[in-house]
């Protein structure tokens, strides 16, 4: 059976949230005084003197991380309650002196250094991701994509069951009437929408868009490449049938705009710069290990044979 604190909350709860947050409670509540200015901070409430301000309902709730939908006011009076459990029950704990045993400490400045190398981190990624360093990252990757092509292009396809000779044959000389009927000057789309099926075809035309290469299974792309614009291809086998293909037009591939990819390069340089400091820290320590880590076991038919001796 789950017990529950005063609040009817369960106790699995609360202990899961203390655990994140020892060395956050000892800050915030090693004194009754408060934390800021009253005009700066405001006073939401008090538990038997203990002031809970603004910031203490902020700091909370991004310890907490995601909280279920609920309104301003209801939030406000969920962390309130929170912390107002915290704050009875870690000064009981004072009270029993359980802050005073070596196994606490030793959580506490664990939970200390954690907290101290969290916000050392993440002034490091916040200085590192300047206009100019994400625009570096943009550039080169941009120089990198190289010059990429994509093809635009429209087919129609008879589908085939692979391995059935008979059924391949009849797709192959259906799709062979078919480009006898776009050779004579029929229109593509109008043809694919009569014949194609691939179901979104019907209503498209057979246009696939723009794709790159590697979009495309091996057969098919290496036609549509080598096509040029308005070329229609011979017949084309593939996993899913036959295909004629249309290439419609050829480009190089756009890159993506800088602003549509700046999460992931604000992402990038602030874990790179976090990265680059850890490994600069390192290499300035001198960190000595008093233990030895056994090579891992060999695995069979992995291990390179002896050369043999003559």
């Amino acid at each position: 059976m789950t017990t529950t604190l005063p609040t009817g909350r369960p106790a699995r709860r609360a202990g899961a949230l203390a655990a994140g947050l020892a060395c956050l409670l000892a800050l915030l509540f090693a004194s009754a005084g408060p934390l800021a200015a009253q005009d700066k901070d405001p006073l939401v409430a008090k538990v038997n003197g203990v002031e809970i301000h603004e910031s203490d309902l902020a700091a909370v709730e991004e310890e907490a991380g995601q909280l279920p939908p609920m309104s301003a006011d209801a939030k406000k009076d969920y962390l309130v309650t929170l912390l107002t459990d915290m704050i009875l029950v870690s000064k009981e704990a004072e009270a029993k002196k359980l802050g005073d045993t070596p196994a606490f400490k030793a959580k506490l400045e664990f939970a200390r250094k954690k907290l101290l190398m969290e916000q050392l981190l993440a002034s490091a990624g916040n200085e590192a991701m300047t206009d100019a360093a994400m625009k570096k990252v943009y550039d080169d990757a941009i120089k990198q994509m190289g010059t990429e092509q994509e093809v635009h292009a429209r087919h129609i396809l008879i589908r085939a069951a692979a391995g059935d000779d008979k059924a391949s044959k009849e797709a192959e000389d259906k799709i062979k009437a078919i480009i006898v009927r776009l050779k004579k000057g029929e229109d593509f789309a109008k043809v694919a929408g009569e014949t194609t099926e691939d179901p979104s075809g019907k209503s498209s035309g057979g246009d696939l868009g723009y794709f790159s290469k590697e979009q495309m299974v091996p057969e098919f792309a290496e036609v549509a490449f080598k096509l040029d614009k308005g070329q229609i291809s011979d017949p084309v086998k593939t996993q899913f049938g036959w295909h004629v293909i249309k290439v419609e037009d050829k480009r190089t591939k756009a890159p993506p705009k800088f602003e549509d990819v700046k999460p992931q390069i604000e992402q990038y340089v602030q874990r790179k710069a976090q990265a680059d400091l850890v490994t600069s820290l390192r290499a300035k320590a001198k960190i000595e290990k008093m233990y030895t880590v056994p090579p891992p076991p060999a695995v069979p038919g992995d291990a390179t044979p002896a050369p043999d001796k003559k």
